[in-house]
């Protein structure tokens, strides 16, 4: 019974995950999630880091987006970034530079 409350709570939380991911609307621009992050320090210094091919597409992306976005257009649905494709390309970087940036804070605390 447990088992079941569990699955059945696990695709409900899915489903919200997919609804919300749908209705931002980013995707409809062929955005992914890491796309669309603010501009900090630290994520700007984790675009920074990423491989040229992934920035490189990264940038594509982006300008792709702004100029949909002047046009007042989306891209056709089946160009539309999916939720179960959308990877967490920044996160590792992101996660190194917090890190690091972390460490520093420590070392120049002492």
């Amino acid at each position: 019974m447990a088992s079941n409350v569990a699955a059945s709570s696990g695709r409900l939380l899915r489903w919200m995950q997919k609804t919300y991911y749908n209705l931002a609307g980013f995707n409809q621009m062929g955005l992914m999630t890491d796309d669309t992050l603010r501009l900090t320090p630290d994520v700007v210094e984790a675009v920074r880091r990423l491989p040229p091919d992934v920035y490189n597409q990264r940038a594509f992306r982006i300008k792709r987006a702004l100029d949909l976005s002047l046009k007042h257009r989306i891209l056709p649905q089946e160009e539309w970034t999916k939720f179960e494709e959308d990877v967490r390309y920044l996160k590792p970087y992101l996660e190194e530079v917090q890190r690091e940036m972390k460490e520093k804070a420590e070392w120049n605390a002492r």
